[in-house]
């Protein structure tokens, strides 16, 4: 249920109905690649900005109903006529990725929560237009729960991104806490970096509580796969906790035993 680039959000299992994880694995594939577009190898950003565009051209052949030259786009163009789903969410989640070439510090959490608007929430957002439960309040959710799981993803990733030249947590509060971009290139973990963190990771539980009615709104395979994600993220936030905020030295995961727990904590009684 996990993938290297979304192993917060699920990808389609044997949870879902399997009339939908078809098209869930086709916006997984589509998010993927073009994500590895803007992180994966070692090639010009002109060249990231080029293979996004190709896809935002390929976008624009299934709106003027055109027949796609690729055979992922062939797939898309099949599951957005036959669930109805907005082209736009699709490209958002380009711009986003986009953005991941050129921009590498975000000036307060106002710009990160933009971000994510863009390179997560969509995610959510198809999943219930899939779903057939895309209502206004059912996105609220969705969106904070999204906005988390990327979150919770960028406080795992704090050293493997510093790595690329990219820093997702705020700067203002980078400053605020004490903490310097030199110190985050040394992986130093004092009580700063800690307070910094601490904040960061109760910002992010927020976001999943409020999100956490969707578990049980949506109801059968869907809600059990709902309530996994949420139980997930709570449960990496927890691992983030117990090692002292220092994703440095040993970047918290998921593991066997955690699934267990997750599996009994998402059951409709202890939900």
């Amino acid at each position: 249920m996990a993938v290297d680039h979304y192993e917060n959000f699920p990808v389609a299992s044997i949870l879902l109905p399997k009339r939908l994880r078809r098209a869930v694995e086709i916006i997984y594939h589509f998010a993927r690649q073009a994500d590895d577009f803007a992180d994966e190898g070692d090639i010009a950003d002109v060249v990231r900005l080029s293979k996004l565009d190709a896809f935002r051209a390929e976008l624009k052949r299934i709106e003027l109903h055109e027949r796609p030259l690729t055979p992922l786009f062939a797939d898309v163009a099949e599951i957005v006529e036959l669930h109805k789903l907005p082209l736009q969410l699709f490209h958002e989640l380009l711009d986003a990725f986009s953005q991941d070439v050129f921009k590498k510090r975000y000036a307060n959490f106002d710009e990160v929560l933009d971000y994510c608007r863009r390179s997560a929430n969509p995610v959510g957002r198809l999943l219930l237009h899939l779903y057939d439960k895309a209502t206004p309040m059912n996105i609220s959710y969705s969106d904070a729960i999204c906005t988390s799981l990327q979150l919770i993803n960028f406080w795992q990733d704090v050293k493997k991104d510093y790595a690329i030249n990219r820093i997702y947590l705020p700067l203002d509060d980078i400053a605020r806490f004490g903490v310097t971009e030199a110190q985050i290139a040394e992986g130093k973990v004092n009580e700063a970096w800690r307070a910094l963190m601490h904040f960061q990771v109760q910002r992010a539980r927020d976001m999943v509580n409020y999100g956490k009615p969707l578990g049980t709104i949506l109801t059968g395979r869907i809600g059990l796969e709902m309530r996994l994600i949420i139980a997930g993220g709570l449960r990496i936030l927890g691992k983030i906790e117990n090692v002292r905020y220092d994703v440095f030295e040993k970047r918290p995961v998921l593991g066997p035993f955690d699934w267990v727990i997750m599996l009994f904590r998402s059951a409709p009684f202890n939900f």
